[in-house]
């Protein structure tokens, strides 16, 4: 199929049902935001303004990171099970003596059931929240604190409707979730909040009733996100499962849960934005999309399908993740530059056009940085794919930078968070 110079395939008579379907590709996030990027390289972005001469620097940084963090180049995958490890302990160790007497099988769809329900509530918990994790004392904040909470809250049945088996999630557990459930077990008060308690809970709640929905991805008789696992064992050839197939699966049988996002051709399209620059000449020609929730699901999911036996292919076909603590990075070492101190000073939306750029370029930025990693490691994007940069990483360089630069460690940008986006 032809393509214009915006990196679109050229559509047939369907045009919305293309779209769609493009949007919801790897290829789609990264042309978009590369048209994006094309403008920011000729200063014609209204909010950033690019300094790729401040990038080696950027990659120095990240680079220094990495050796001290993983002497030997032995990076794990960016994804929700790193979170299980904080404080010299797997949480998962704790599961095993019951996870031992069930089946492979069994122990994926285990996995599945928590990776989902902890990526989904992982969005930006706010510099004020904190959770004091009950076997430790410790406490933690921000992703580690939204991992644990979720952990503990799995583990204690939050999700599941039988009492018998409470380390599930189900259609019906998640269904009845309640606000009142999710504060008191994420242990939000007054004066511990919570940003976007509601929408959280709002987002598990669609869950299950996208279960209920869809047999061929859930199951019928105790409809789960761990049946997944079935689906992507009968979609592999001979043991071989593409991460672009797992993420595509994620896209089409999640997309329903995502709450007032773009419609096109009847389709939620999820993480996707419009941004008044792109040329608004057919249906979604105007669209970004991100995905970034999940694709985070998507890096998280894949260990336990590594677990089982299957072998992953086409990884660094997925992008990097657009999200605060990447973007901070470029914008903490002076990569991406505002354009107004409006950008810094007030709070945006997801669909504003800053976020909607700052996002973009920090997309491509992650894709350069990787790039010129690869080169001084002397690296192929096998051995060291997106997920391995970001966990080395470029993630944990933002949060340290930020802390660096702000008491707190908070982003440069306020975002207003519903709890479904970042």
């Amino acid at each position: 199929m032809a393509e214009d110079p915006w990196g679109e395939p050229i559509r047939g008579e369907d045009e919305a049902f293309e779209a769609v379907v493009y949007l919801q590709s790897p290829q789609a996030i990264r042309d978009r935001c590369r048209a994006l990027f094309y403008l920011a390289r000729q200063d014609r972005l209204h909010h950033f303004r690019l300094n790729l001469d401040a990038l080696p620097a950027a990659t120095t940084y990240v680079q220094r990171l990495i050796d001290q963090r993983y002497p030997q180049a032995a990076i794990p995958f960016h994804s929700r099970w790193r979170h299980f490890e904080v404080g010299g302990q797997s949480r998962l160790d704790l599961l095993e003596p019951a996870l031992s007497r069930l089946s492979a099988l069994e122990r994926a769809r285990l996995k599945v059931d928590l990776a989902v329900t902890s990526v989904l509530l992982d969005a930006g918990a706010g510099s004020a929240w904190r959770y004091v994790e009950p076997q430790t004392g410790l406490a933690w904040q921000r992703s580690e604190g939204l991992a644990m909470a979720s952990f503990h809250s799995f583990t204690q049945g939050l999700f599941s409707s039988r009492p018998d088996t409470p380390w599930q999630a189900d259609a019906a557990g998640l269904a009845q979730l309640t606000t009142d459930s999710l504060a008191q077990a994420f242990q939000v008060t007054p004066t511990n909040p919570l940003l976007g308690l509601e929408g959280r809970v709002q987002l598990l709640q669609k869950l299950g009733h996208t279960l209920n929905q869809y047999p061929q991805w859930f199951g019928t008789a105790v409809p789960r996100p761990g049946h997944l696992v079935d689906y992507w064992q009968h979609q592999a050839l001979q043991g071989r499962l593409s991460a672009v197939a797992v993420l595509q699966t994620v896209l089409h049988s999640l997309g329903t849960i995502w709450p007032g996002r773009v419609v096109l051709g009847g389709v939620n399209l999820g993480d996707v934005w419009p941004h008044p620059q792109l040329p608004d000449s057919a249906p979604g020609r105007q669209l970004v999309p991100f995905h970034k929730l999940s694709q985070w699901l998507t890096y998280s999911l894949l260990e336990p399908l590594q677990e089982l036996g299957l072998t992953i292919t086409d990884l660094d076909q997925l992008t990097g993740l657009a999200e605060y603590r990447n973007g901070g990075l470029f914008m903490d070492l002076g990569v991406l530059v505002p354009k107004s101190p409006a950008v810094t000073q007030i709070a945006h939306p997801p669909d504003s056009p800053v976020i909607v750029e700052w996002r973009a370029l920090t997309l491509c930025l992650l894709d350069d940085l990787a790039h010129d990693l690869r080169q001084r490691l002397n690296l192929s994007p096998e051995a060291l794919p997106l997920v391995k940069v970001l966990q080395g990483g470029t993630w944990t360089a933002g949060r340290q930078i930020a802390a660096e630069k702000r008491p707190g460690g908070p982003p440069p940008i306020t975002l207003l968070s519903d709890g479904t986006v970042f």
